[in-house]
């Protein structure tokens, strides 16, 4: 199976990519590796995955000299061409979007790289996962979405029509039944 992994320098991206890699899957990781968290713990990710920071150039694949079933790539989500061409040259079975620019008090800032990278990037995955007839895809939203609910514990049937944030609203997704 080969797996597209979004987010995989990131806490979760990588410890998921990390299990794939170890069940066997074909594993391509994507990142853009902001600097909204530290970019040094980013890269030690990547290093354990076997991909030196010195070889990382923006939208270039490279192999993992650690595992032969992992690659990896710089690039940003909102890259349309890009992740076409991605999709087109690995032909991924699924894919699971995990990244997002994070951040409630940084999305008030900078409302345009919310924009641009979880819903430009985000639409930008779901038209290639289209196109390219991808069979399953998994994306990651966060506890945000369900802005002052107390409720707990939370449950994915809870309402999530009153973000509070930007951020909250860009990781509001539609459910589909």
């Amino acid at each position: 199976m080969k797996i597209l992994v979004t987010g995989s320098a990131g806490f979760i991206g990588y410890h998921l990519s990390k299990a794939l890699i170890n069940r066997g899957d074909v594993v391509v990781g994507l990142d853009n590796i902001n600097n909204y968290y530290s970019v040094d713990l980013k890269f030690a990710r990547l290093k354990e995955l076997g991909v030196s920071q010195i070889k990382i150039i923006d939208n270039k694949i490279i192999q993992s000299n650690k595992y032969e079933n992992f690659k990896f790539i710089k690039m940003d989500l909102e890259n349309n061409k890009g992740i076409d061409n991605l999709f087109e040259s690995e032909r991924f079975d699924k894919v699971c979007n995990l990244a997002a620019q994070a951040g409630v008090r940084y999305s008030i800032e900078n409302p345009h790289a919310y924009i641009n990278s979880n819903i430009l990037g985000f639409l930008n995955i779901l038209e290639s996962s289209k196109k390219y007839k991808i069979k399953h895809l998994v994306y990651a939203s966060s506890s945000s979405v369900y802005g002052n609910n107390t409720k707990m514990p939370l449950s994915t049937s809870d309402e999530v029509d009153h973000p509070i944030s930007l951020y909250a609203a860009t990781k509001k997704k539609q459910r589909t039944f």
